[in-house]
This record gives structure tokens, C-alpha cells and sequence, in this order.
């Protein structure tokens, strides 16, 4: 990877739905789609799904730092999940949904910290924000018709996405 790019990997429930908002930073390059947090070598989409590995659905932003900052993809990412639920998100249930920054190196870790702290200060939500600030350890890449889903399966994914209220309730929270 080149000087300039660094990345987050982040955990919002469905991965599908954590791709294309990225997008939208100036300087993304990539996001990737896997599995983040378990202890099992190379697991699939069928055994992480089971709720059984440890395993976070996660995509993995690739971004130009000159560009773009660590904030400011945290900030995209904050502003797509319910930060405050413990189950899952959405329609999406189960440990392999729920929310999780993974930082990389220490830096990153206090940075992570820092954004959680800020959006607790907005005071926005009436319960507390459990969304997890975790190591990375053990990134796979998920199988390829994953990546970049809604591209390649608009009609699933924009049947999926409406049905998940994710749009609803991110509509309801930042307006």
C-alpha cells in the first residue's frame, strides 16, 4: 500500500450496507468487505452468519490520508449505525452484527476513543453507546459476490436495505 493509504476497519452490522457510504469521503480507494475478531482460520459467510466464531461482519476502509482523515471516516462511520444496540443492528441479529471499531496500532485506538467520546457528549441517544473499540486481529476478506454487493445486486440490495430500517432510523437520528 502506498505511504498515503492507511485503513479502518469498522463493524456495522450487514456489510452490504457499510460500503458505499465510504465512498462519498474524497480519497477512499477501497472498501472491502470480511470478517474481523474471531479466532477461526479463514472463516466463511455460513459459519460467521451461525453467530459461532467471534467473528463481526466488518468492511475495511482504504483511504488517502492526504485527502481524507481517520475522523472523518470514523465520523461516516458513527453516522450509519444504531451505536447504542448490543444485538445486532437493524434487522440483523446476533453477535456477528454488532457495532466495533478495530484500531491498528495505538494512535488509532485513542483516536477511536475520542470519536466515541465525542458523539456521547452529543447526547443524542436516551441509552448508552456500546458500540466496541477492539484490536484488529484476524482480517479475511469475504468471498467475492460480497464485495461491493450493491453494484453487482442493486435490486437484493436495495430490497434488503428497506427492509433492514436502517434509513429510517438514520433519517430519525441526523436529519
Amino acid at each position: 500500500m502506498c505511504n498515503n493509504f492507511k485503513s479502518v476497519t469498522v463493524a456495522g452490522g450487514c456489510f452490504w450496507c457499510m460500503v458505499d457510504c465510504f465512498y462519498l469521503l474524497e480519497g477512499v480507494k477501497d472498501v472491502i468487505v470480511g470478517y474481523a475478531g474471531g479466532s477461526k482460520i479463514n472463516p466463511t459467510y455460513a459459519e460467521v452468519k451461525s453467530q459461532t466464531t467471534g467473528y463481526y461482519e466488518v468492511a475495511k476502509v482504504i483511504y488517502d490520508e492526504r485527502l481524507t482523515s481517520y475522523e472523518e471516516v470514523l465520523e461516516m462511520f458513527w453516522r450509519q449505525i444504531n451505536p447504542t444496540d448490543e444485538g445486532g443492528q437493524f434487522q440483523d441479529r446476533g453477535s456477528s452484527y454488532r457495532t466495533a471499531i478495530f484500531y491498528e496500532n495505538e494512535e488509532d485506538r485513542v483516536k477511536a476513543l475520542e470519536s466515541k467520546k465525542r458523539l456521547e457528549e452529543l447526547n443524542k441517544f436516551n441509552k448508552p453507546i456500546v458500540t466496541k473499540i477492539l484490536p484488529l486481529k484476524n482480517f479475511y476478506k469475504a468471498e467475492e459476490y460480497h464485495q461491493n454487493f450493491s453494484k453487482k445486486n442493486p435490486e437484493e440490495y436495495k430490497e434488503d436495505r428497506k427492509k433492514s430500517g436502517r434509513d429510517e432510523f438514520l433519517k430519525d437520528n441526523w436529519k
